[in-house]
């Protein structure tokens, strides 16, 4: 789960860590209301969405008057974001926040991920901050500074001393950027987050460090353990196909292709993806029916792809171990009759109770195409699509 940059902010105060004063604003005499109460001469303004590379979209604006925070609020507030993170049409601008503006003496870059290598938190860090991480790593890879953290002993001061040498806070700012990381990474470990970024992290007037911009994604399994967390959920900024799959207990994630993907597990629904593509073809998403997957499961995932107008054809696939073909094929039979489905399907059943699948799809006389291989299926449903587009 994402969340804003403004709720991020307001966590991280929460561990004392130093973010500029300011407030979020739906409306343009909010925005002005808030730049008041600041201060100051100069503001930033900032659309609030769930997506990176802002600035450069145009989402992050410097104002050097109320007029000009008011001004900045409502050319951003109602319009659509479009930037390297999101589709042609973007992301609607809701609210913006509005802070503080810095003299920035230098930047720098701080993120906590969960290694899957490791298996353990790693702190990462670059003295190339207010740049892509990505970007800086590719091009100058020794810029990027990483330390795992044992989780039986938590972050060291060791290793925060280390990493603010590396990348050049060092004697009176040493201690201050110290603390800051003890801090970040508490914070991060008691909200069970996955992956957190302070960028960039700024040297300011004064010689303070401040987070001018901070993000954080949150394991879903761990949301039970924070409601607090979860009431910072923005349904608007999420697709509706993946809210509505996540209430029916399925994983859904909507792609750009055109072959709609029904698989259960996510290591199956990656191979059935990769196989999709081998043969030429682009998955329009990644759908995983989970363990136990009953027939209403089913029916609800094949609804669910069909509302992307995009997909032109479907690909079943389903390897049975927990799961049954039987129930499978009798979701499919229900979804196939309920729901009118007008795109040709195309069904790989392996495992438990096979047979009994194939024998329920046989006798109900519905329109399908059988399978027996991933490889092949993928190269039919690709197939059958590309003949009915020409």
């Amino acid at each position: 789960m994402n969340i804003h940059e403004y709720q991020t902010k307001e966590l991280l105060k929460n561990y004392d860590v130093t973010v500029p004063a300011g407030r979020v604003a739906h409306t343009i005499s909010h925005a002005g209301s808030v730049a008041e109460d600041i201060g100051g001469s100069r503001w930033v303004v900032k659309a609030q969405i769930h997506a990176g590379g802002r600035g450069k979209g145009g989402g992050i604006k410097l104002a050097d008057s109320i007029e000009e925070v008011q001004k900045l609020s409502d050319q951003m507030i109602g319009s659509r974001l479009v930037t390297h993170q999101t589709d042609n049409t973007g992301h609607l601008v809701q609210r913006v926040l509005v802070e503080q503006a810095f003299n920035i003496e230098k930047e720098f870059y701080l993120g906590l991920i969960i290694n899957r290598s490791s298996q353990r938190i790693t702190l990462i860090a670059s003295s190339s901050g207010g740049m892509d991480i990505e970007e800086v790593a590719r091009e100058t890879p020794e810029k990027v500074i990483k330390e795992i953290v044992d989780p039986a002993v938590g972050l060291h001061e060791f290793q925060c001393r280390k990493v603010c040498a590396r990348i050049g806070l060092v004697d009176k700012h040493m201690q201050a950027g110290v603390k800051l990381m003890k801090r970040f990474y508490r914070c991060f470990r008691d909200k069970d987050a996955l992956l957190a970024e302070i960028n960039p992290l700024a040297l300011v007037e004064g010689d303070r460090l401040v987070a001018l911009d901070a993000k954080m994604t949150f394991d879903d399994n761990a949301l039970f353990r924070h409601p607090d967390i979860t009431d910072l959920r923005d349904f608007d900024e999420e697709d509706s196909k993946e809210i509505e799959a996540s209430g029916h207990g399925l994983n859904y994630i909507a792609l750009d292709g055109n072959v709609g993907c029904i698989v259960n597990g996510a290591g199956l629904a990656m191979a059935t993806m990769d196989s999709i593509a081998l043969h030429g073809g682009r998955p329009a998403n990644f759908l995983d029916v989970g363990g136990g997957a009953s027939p209403e499961k089913i029916a609800n995932a094949f609804r669910i792809v069909l509302e992307d107008p995009s997909v032109k054809g479907i690909l079943l696939n389903i390897f049975a171990g927990i799961n049954r073909c039987d129930w499978i094929a009798n979701g499919i039979v229900q979804a196939i009759r309920d729901q009118e489905i007008r795109v040709p399907v195309v069904v790989r059943l392996a495992g438990t109770n096979v047979e009994q699948g194939w024998v329920i799809l046989e006798e109900s006389g519905l329109e399908y195409i059988k399978a027996t291989k991933l490889d092949t299926a993928a190269k039919k449903i690709i197939e059958v699509i590309n003949e009915k587009e020409q």
